[in-house]
């Protein structure tokens, strides 16, 4: 037999649940912790948001940035600002959509 989470509407949860971003914003994460609860506003034409809550007080400290966390990160934004064709930093994420700088999209072949 399995649980089942108690639903809340939007913006009637009771204090001491929070989403991942709110948990985010006060400097902690979920830290293992099963999903609490769940949060759902209504939609006229589809199914209903939802959004998962976790419990505050068992939430845990973000851990911090290390040197070698932030070198992967660095490289890997480097890696999403790169132009595939013409290989410069093109300063901005490239698009997905577009697979190329901008630059490179608007220069005919």
């Amino acid at each position: 037999m399995t649980a089942t989470l108690p639903v809340y509407r939007w913006r009637l949860a009771p204090d001491g649940y929070a989403t991942r971003r709110q948990l985010r914003a006060l400097g902690l994460r979920p830290g293992g912790q099963d999903v609490a609860a769940q949060l759902e506003r209504p939609r006229r034409r589809r199914g209903p948001l939802v959004a998962y809550l976790y419990r505050i007080d068992q939430a845990k400290p973000v851990r911090p940035m290390t040197p070698a966390r932030r070198t992967a990160l660095d490289a890997a934004m480097r890696a999403r600002r790169t132009c595939p064709n013409c290989r410069r930093d093109a300063g901005y994420c490239i698009p997905r959509s577009l697979g190329m700088c901008v630059t490179c999209t608007d220069t005919p072949s």
